[in-house]
């Protein structure tokens, strides 16, 4: 099929890339005339493990990118919107989304034969057939269901697995506003295997799946965090102890033919830490409780998911507290930026609010991240940024973990090498307590 992609962000590059390695011819359209160049070059613009390589196999083959949204609508047979929906004053902002559908409209007046308009976007439900099929009505004076068609084709993307998550489905959720319009998006899935579940329902369906799905997650999160804070509370006991024994459930396990034990990769959620972050979760969860308000529902489950996940950073100061109560004039290392490993994205990290907290407190703050860059970030004026690992924990009096990359695993061994030992403040409980002296972690 001819495939055209509105935004190359996260979700749109990675969709774009994934299906021209399927064959599709695709373009891929962006308003930043930079990401088209390094596109069309064959260079990544965002951090996502695999996506180098799959841009060199399909750029200039079956994969292209342009500025001109028009073109690429007229010189394909469905289009997706996937730009970004940002959070705004607590409720979600759909000027990207409406903007392109509006764009799309105009390109569709032109335009004779049939095209199907897909959103990809995370939006709340009521979108794709409210102000996304105004909007699109509006530009190409005709009607979605009879002239065109029209769809929400959510994403189950994980940010540094993502090619993974798009190359190997667990599920392919089509949203359509009519037979013909389903029919047209599963059409883009024809390249993928059989037994991979295909859910067909209406948009409004499709979009709260979405926001269903990513809502849980948060919930498990926020649930162990506050687990772990009363673990601490009550006093010896290890939330990680706990979360081990609550994964070892039949609900979440799978026992196999040779006795071992296989476990469900949701546990993963089911663990404490300093909160969770990123393009999705923060924004999806306070996007769908302020719908509710908007309707008369109080949403007070999503609306305590959020609040516990807005107060966990501020648990790992607590737990320095019991060890260096005056932190003026100390030196804190912060080590991971990005939301989570394998990324190099920014938002809603803990990281900031930790540093906020760290700066209020007076500590001489530096901060490393392997892959993210933080020049310019606001919460980031006064920290001193380290280029490598050695040179981010060489004068530490205290390091606190945010981000589990890999590369800190090596902490025991490079601080015997160098002599030290800092107070190690563990916000993810993947480090071994046995490896340092003055080690605490979140929950325990």
């Amino acid at each position: 099929m001819r495939i055209s992609i509105i935004g190359t962000g996260y979700v749109g590059l990675v969709t774009g890339a994934c299906l021209a390695d399927r064959g599709h011819e695709v373009i891929c359209v962006d308003v930043d005339p930079a990401k088209v160049d390094h596109i069309n070059k064959g260079q990544a613009p965002i951090h996502e493990v695999g996506l180098p390589e799959l841009l060199q196999r399909t750029v200039g083959k079956t994969l292209r990118a342009t500025g001109d949204l028009e073109a690429a609508v007229l010189n394909s047979d469905i289009t997706f919107i996937a730009v970004g929906t940002p959070a705004r004053d607590g409720r979600i902002d759909l000027q990207y989304v409406t903007t392109a559908a509006q764009q799309i409209g105009a390109a569709l007046r032109r335009k004779a034969d049939y095209h199907c308009v897909v959103v990809k976007s995370t939006v709340i439900p009521g979108t794709t057939d409210g102000p996304v099929r105004a909007a699109l009505e509006a530009g190409s004076g005709r009607q979605a269901g009879h002239d065109f068609g029209l769809g929400m084709n959510p994403e189950f993307l994980t940010e540094g697995q993502a090619i993974a998550d798009f190359t190997d489905p667990d599920r392919i959720v089509v949203g359509g506003l009519d037979g013909r319009s389903r029919q047209s998006i599963a059409a883009v899935y024809t390249p993928y295997p059989a037994f991979v579940p295909r859910i067909h329902t209406n948009c409004r369906t499709a979009e709260m799946i979405k926001y269903a799905s990513n809502s849980v997650l948060a919930t498990m999160i926020s649930f162990s965090n506050e687990i772990g804070r009363l673990c601490s509370a009550i006093g010896d006991i290890d939330v990680a102890e706990v979360m081990r024994g609550v994964h070892a459930a039949a609900y979440f396990t799978q026992r196999r033919a040779d006795g071992g034990v296989n476990r469900a990769a949701i546990t993963g959620f089911l663990e404490a830490g300093c909160g969770f972050g990123g393009s999705c979760l923060p924004k999806d969860v306070t996007a769908l409780a302020a719908q509710g308000r908007h309707l008369g529902l109080e949403m007070p489950m999503l609306t305590s998911v959020l609040s516990i996940n807005a107060s966990q950073p501020a648990e790992l100061i607590k737990l320095l507290d019991r060890a260096v109560p005056d932190l003026a004039g100390r030196a804190v290392t912060v080590l991971g930026l990005a939301f989570k490993p394998d990324t190099d994205d920014l938002r809603e990290s803990p990281a900031f609010p930790i540093i906020r907290i760290l700066r209020e407190r007076k500590a001489r703050i530096t901060a490393y991240d392997p892959v993210a860059r933080a020049e310019g970030h606001p919460a980031m004026t006064g920290v001193t940024v380290a280029s490598s690992l050695i040179e981010a924990i060489r004068e530490a009096d205290v390091l606190i973990q945010v981000t589990k990359w890999d590369e800190f695993t090596v902490l025991p061994q490079l601080l015997r090498e160098i002599g030290r030992d800092p107070i190690v403040v563990d916000g993810r409980r993947n480090l071994d307590p046995a490896d340092f002296s003055h080690y605490l972690g979140v929950g325990r």
